[in-house]
């Protein structure tokens, strides 16, 4: 029943939002579960491990791609780590698109490349620190993300407008 709510409301943001026709529409996502489960233990050891996703965290990449098969993707970015990847990689399949990854500080040039892409809609899979900044940067509003929150889905459309949508896999 949660799935099918949370499917629900990824067709209510994709319809009601304005996307391909007339503006672009941004959708961004913090990387599925760790294997190393995350928290500020494994937050410590990152500059040394590129952990992959957990279990869980593959059925939240599968979750993502059938929710946005049909969102008019026509774009995503991610961070060189393995996680980003992941997330982003069974809708890439899906969708026969190659993600461009850009390094997780070079902020700016993802917010430039974003906005250098009219056409479609971008998916960003990021991080609980770099979302919050990319949505401020794209002129959206402040959103937290907790450390152990992967379960929230941003659609941001032109004005500054954000739908939050949770979703489990």
């Amino acid at each position: 029943m949660k799935r099918l709510l949370s499917v629900a409301w990824v067709v209510l943001a994709v319809l009601v939002v304005p996307s391909v026709a007339s503006a672009q529409m941004v959708i961004l996502v913090r990387h599925a579960e760790r294997a190393d489960g995350g928290g500020p233990a494994a937050t410590a050891m990152m500059a040394q491990a590129d952990p992959e996703l957990s279990a869980v965290g593959k059925a939240r990449s599968l979750t993502l791609a059938a929710m946005l098969k049909d969102a008019g993707v026509t774009k995503i970015f991610t961070t060189q780590y393995k996680r980003t990847i992941d997330t982003a990689a069974p809708l890439a399949g899906v969708l026969r698109l190659t993600p461009e990854t850009i390094e997780s500080r070079d902020q700016a040039s993802l917010v430039a490349k974003i906005r250098a892409h009219t056409t479609g809609t971008v998916l960003v899979v990021g991080h609980s620190n770099s979302v919050p900044a990319i949505i401020k940067a794209l002129g959206g509003p402040d959103v937290t993300i907790g450390e152990s929150e992967y379960d929230n889905l941003f659609f941001l459309a032109p004005g500054g407008l954000l739908t939050r949508v949770r979703f489990q896999p």
